[in-house]
C-alpha cells in the first residue's frame, strides 16, 4: 500500500498505544512518557540496515530475476516439459528472494506500487486469461494487480493446463508466449528501477534521514516491518486461507495454489525475513549488526525496564514452532486440519502486540497505517 494511502496519526504525545484486538476505528490511546535520554545512534542503524540488509537483498533478488528472464527466453525458444522444468525452479528462487524485499515499501519500490505489482493474490484467472486472449492489456494499471507478478506465473506454470505436456502446448501458442514474456520483463524492470535508485542516491538520503518524526527512516521503515507483519504475512499467508476473516476457509487464497507445495516455504522465508531484519542479521547471514533489538534494550537499560525486543524474539521462537508443524500445502493443511493453521495465526498474532503497541511506545514512534482488517 502506497504511503500515500495510509492514515497519517500525527499527535504530540511520545507515542502511540493501539490495542490490536480492538475496533479498528478507536482513536490512539496516550502512553506513559519515555525516558528521551537515550544516545543511541540511529544513522548507524540505519547503515546497517541499508548496506547489509536492504540493498544486498535487492540485488539478490535482481540476480534471480535475470535468472527467471534467461530461463523464460530460453523456454519460449524451445518450448519442452525440461525447460519448463528449469523456468518453474527459476520461478521458486525468484519467488523466495522476493520474501526478503517485500517488507521495504520505502523510497521507489513505495512510489511505483512494487509490492502490488509483485505478489497480489489469489490471482485473477479470468482476467489473465481475457488479456491473453485479447492482447490487449496494460500491466502499469492498477486494475492489473492481480494478472500479474508471481502469482500469475504460478498460474501460467503450473495451472494453465491439466499436465505439464498441456501447459507446454498452451504456452507454445504466440499470445501466452508473450504474456508470460511480458509478466517475467516486467517483474525484471521494476525491481531495476527500485535497486538502480537505492545505488543512486536513496541510500545516502534513507542513512541522513535519522530523525525521530513520521517522516524520518527509522519511523517509516519500522511502520512498513509492522505493517508486511501484520498484514501481507499473518493475515495474507494465514489468517485470509484459514478463515479468519471470513465465515469460512478461502482455500483458494493460500499463497502459489497452483504450484501446491510451496506456501509454507514462502511463509517461512518471509517470516525469516522479519526475524532477521529485526535482529539486524545481514542479507546473506555472515554478519549480526546493528538491530531495531539492541534500539530496543538500549531504551530499556536507560528507562529501568525489560527489553521489548526479548519479549518479542521469545513469542517468534513459540511462532516459528507453530508454523514448522505445518504442511507444506497450506490448502492441504487447511483441509485437513485447519486448526493447526488457526493456532499459527493467533501465535502470530501475539506479537503483534509487542510490536504494534510495546515497540511503538518504547521508541516514540507512531502508527502510519489503518489496519482495518477487524482484528
Amino acid at each position: 500500500m502506497n504511503r500515500l494511502h495510509k492514515v497519517i496519526l500525527c499527535c504530540t504525545i511520545a507515542a502511540l498505544s493501539i490495542c490490536s484486538c480492538g475496533d479498528s476505528d478507536s482513536g490512539p490511546l496516550a502512553p506513559e512518557p519515555m525516558n528521551m535520554e537515550i544516545s543511541f545512534e540511529r544513522s548507524e542503524l540505519l547503515t546497517t540496515m541499508a548496506d547489509d540488509i536492504i540493498i544486498p537483498a535487492f540485488e539478490n533478488y535482481s540476480n534471480t530475476l535475470q535468472a527467471l528472464t534467461s530461463s523464460k527466453d530460453v523456454f519460449i525458444a524451445d518450448p519442452a516439459e525440461a525447460t519448463l522444468a528449469d523456468l518453474r525452479s527459476a520461478w521458486l528462487d525468484a519467488y523466495l528472494a522476493w520474501q526478503s524485499v517485500s517488507i521495504f515499501d520505502i523510497g521507489r519500490a513505495e512510489a511505483i506500487g512494487l509490492r502490488n505489482f509483485t505478489n497480489i493474490f489469489p490471482t485473477d484467472v479470468d482476467a489473465i486469461e481475457s488479456n491473453i486472449s485479447s492482447a490487449n492489456y496494460n500491466l502499469e494499471l492498477p486494475s492489473n494487480f492481480d494478472t500479474q507478478g508471481f502469482p500469475a506465473l504460478d498460474y501460467l506454470l503450473f495451472g494453465i493446463s491439466g499436465d505439464d505436456a498441456g501447459i507446454v502446448e498452451t504456452l507454445s501458442d504466440p499470445a501466452s508466449a508473450q504474456y508470460l514474456s511480458d509478466v517475467v520483463d516486467r517483474l525484471e524492470a521494476l525491481t531495476t528501477e527500485v535497486l538502480n535508485d537505492w545505488n543512486g542516491g536513496f541510500r545516502e538520503a534513507f542513512i541522513e534521514n535519522s530523525g525521530s518524526s513520521a517522516t524520518a527512516s527509522i519511523d517509516k521503515i519500522v511502520n512498513d516491518l509492522i505493517f508486511y507483519y501484520e498484514r501481507f504475512l499473518r493475515a495474507g499467508k494465514i489468517g485470509i486461507p484459514a478463515g479468519l476473516f471470513s465465515n469460512s476457509p478461502i482455500i483458494a487464497n493460500v499463497e502459489a495454489p497452483f504450484s501446491g507445495v510451496y506456501s509454507k516455504q514462502l511463509l517461512l522465508a518471509g517470516f525469516q525475513t522479519t526475524r532477521d531484519f529485526f535482529s539486524g542479521r545481514s542479507t546473506n547471514g555472515s554478519i549480526d549488526g546493528i538491530g531495531l533489538d539492541d534500539y530496543l534494550d538500549e531504551v530499556a537499560i536507560v528507562n529501568g525496564t525489560e527489553s521489548v525486543a526479548t519479549a518479542i524474539m521469545n513469542q517468534w521462537d513459540i511462532a516459528q514452532g507453530e508454523i514448522d508443524g505445518l504442511m507444506d500445502n497450506f490448502a492441504t493443511q487447511i483441509e485437513q486440519d485447519n486448526n493447526s493453521m488457526l493456532i499459527t495465526f493467533d501465535e502470530l498474532q501475539k506479537a503483534v502486540v509487542l510490536l504494534k503497541v510495546d515497540m511503538l511506545q518504547a521508541l516514540n514512534i507512531q502508527v502510519d497505517f489503518v489496519d482495518a482488517d477487524g482484528d
